[in-house]
């Protein structure tokens, strides 16, 4: 199982970072060892002071495909859901300023934290999802899928051109702007068009 997220999908994001919006998808991945399931609690990290909150839509691969096109992508999965992309800012900006990869600010134990998945329907609008993170009762993330700047289904395409993939693995597709640092005993609490599918306690 693979975890692949998508770097600066959501301009506004993107300028908040004071990063240049891509042309093309940017990603990386998360090994397994990154997840954490629905109902766990996520331990703050020793080696970093600045683990920041992402809220993301989640899409779960239900089938196995390679160089799949765009207007066939939407066979491939059946679910969506909630997940956290964990950051150790701090790390992110001293291997940004090495030139160095940053895994280690991305992809430590536990920093991709799941909530419930709920099926796709003919009547979801995939691109029309709002998306809401609460840090202990107070919104602090508020996006919409149709800011994305790549849907679901070009990424889809796009990352199949490079690698296979397979049933189970996970696209984290990107996140809205408001991210910001969590701190011990915080509640984190994620909304899809106002269903709550993910709860997250900071310990």
């Amino acid at each position: 199982m693979k975890i692949i997220c998508i770097g600066r999908n959501y301009a506004d994001h993107a300028k908040e970072l004071k990063n240049e919006v891509p042309t093309e998808p940017v990603f990386f991945m998360k090994p397994d060892t990154a997840l954490l399931k629905p109902k766990q609690v996520f331990f703050l990290p020793d080696f970093s002071k600045e683990v920041h909150h992402e809220l993301e839509l989640v899409v779960r691969i239900n089938r196995l495909g390679k160089n799949i096109e765009e207007r066939f992508a939407h066979r491939y999965y059946n679910e969506i859901g909630l997940g956290i992309d964990f950051t150790a800012r701090d790390l992110q900006q001293q291997c940004k300023e090495k030139g160095l990869p940053w895994e280690k600010a991305k992809a430590f134990d536990g920093s991709a934290p799941l909530g419930d998945f709920i099926p796709v329907t003919d009547k979801t609008e995939l691109n029309n999802l709002k998306l809401e993170l609460k840090l202990n009762g107070t919104t602090k993330q508020l996006g919409n899928t149709k800011d994305m700047i790549f849907s679901i289904d070009k990424i889809i395409a796009y990352i199949s051109q490079f690698m296979t993939l397979k049933i189970g693995d996970l696209i984290f597709t990107g996140t809205p702007s408001g991210v910001g640092a969590v701190a011990e005993n915080d509640l984190l609490e994620g909304f899809l068009n106002d269903q709550q599918l993910l709860t997250l306690r900071i310990k």
